[in-house]
């Protein structure tokens, strides 16, 4: 068999990733036409189909699926090669970090001042999204890695690492605290704010607020946990925020704790693709002491060797 067109694998590679041609033709700004007939070419030099229809996407068959998994793994090598060229040629470090938006920035900031050291030129780019966003875009090679409020299943996620920094605790807040009304039946009496529910933390609030049997209104939930906060300010209503390091910097706007939760914790893990095991900074937020920042400090849930 003669030498195959690589550009004819990375065509196919692509309309596998997005389960149609047309979603390659718009990620490689080319007609559909074109990419049909380059992988038709590919398929004759293959001797086999490498696409079945399934309603209105395409789906790899079992020479696909073969063929897709040599090609991922050739391409996301030929990725991180590029990358790590990338890196050396810039004056600075790079280092690009996306932050599950629900997560408290003043909590994030202290850990991202553990990857910069003045011996050491290093730029920093930060991204704000959902964790399911920020995982397609660490897998897309898009970042280089995650903070977040929950982990990764390596067995699902293979090349990806999670290491876990920490937890903290979670509590309520509000600048009109009711007087005379116990924690937590004080949380019927007052609009909430509460982490939206596609989040880690939002989910254990609502699961700890079913097992309490409270009847609570539920004004709005919040993926920003600024936003939240301001809202909360701005309506008198009683929102979560974690319970560290706030009582300080809440003073002016007159914010008291309503009550803190003993069984639910925010969990801060940083998750990073393998090329980036060597990266300077990443080692240095992995292998940092974080027992400072949070009270109770969390365990590597999957180091890299």
């Amino acid at each position: 068999m003669a030498h195959i067109n690589y550009n004819h694998l990375y065509y196919f590679w692509h309309a596998c990733r997005a389960g149609s041609i047309a979603g390659a033709a718009e990620t490689l700004s080319l007609t559909p036409q074109t990419i049909t007939g380059q992988i038709k070419v590919l398929e004759a030099r293959l001797q086999g189909k490498l696409f079945r229809r399934q309603g209105r996407g395409l789906v790899p068959t079992e020479l696909g699926q073969l063929v897709f998994r040599y090609a991922d793994r050739m391409f996301m090598l030929g990725q991180e090669m590029l990358d790590i060229v990338n890196y050396r040629k810039e004056s600075h470090l790079l280092l690009d970090i996306g932050v599950a938006d629900g997560l408290s920035k003043q909590l994030v900031s202290k850990v991202l001042e553990t990857a910069v050291i003045a011996e050491e030129k290093i730029h920093l780019r930060c991204f704000e999204s959902t964790h399911e966003m920020l995982l397609e875009q660490l897998s897309q090679h898009k970042l280089d890695m995650i903070i977040s409020d929950c982990s990764i299943d390596a067995t699902q996620q293979e090349g990806l690492f999670s290491v876990k920094l920490g937890e903290c605790p979670v509590s309520f807040w509000s600048t009109q605290p009711q007087p005379g009304v116990p924690f937590p039946a004080c949380l019927e009496t007052r609009p909430l704010l509460i982490p939206g529910r596609r989040s880690m933390l939002g989910r254990k609030i609502l699961n700890w607020i079913s097992s309490q049997g409270l009847q609570v209104d539920i004004l709005g939930e919040f993926d920003d946990a600024a936003l939240m906060k301001a809202f909360g300010v701005q309506h008198h209503a009683i929102f979560v925020a974690s319970a560290l390091g706030q009582q300080d910097g809440w003073q002016r706007d007159a914010i008291a704790e309503v009550g803190r939760l003993d069984t639910v914790f925010e969990e801060y893990h940083v998750i990073f693709v393998g090329r980036m095991i060597q990266h300077p900074a990443v080692q240095r937020i992995c292998r940092a002491d974080f027992s400072g920042l949070f009270p109770r400090q969390g365990t590597d849930e999957k180091k890299p060797a």
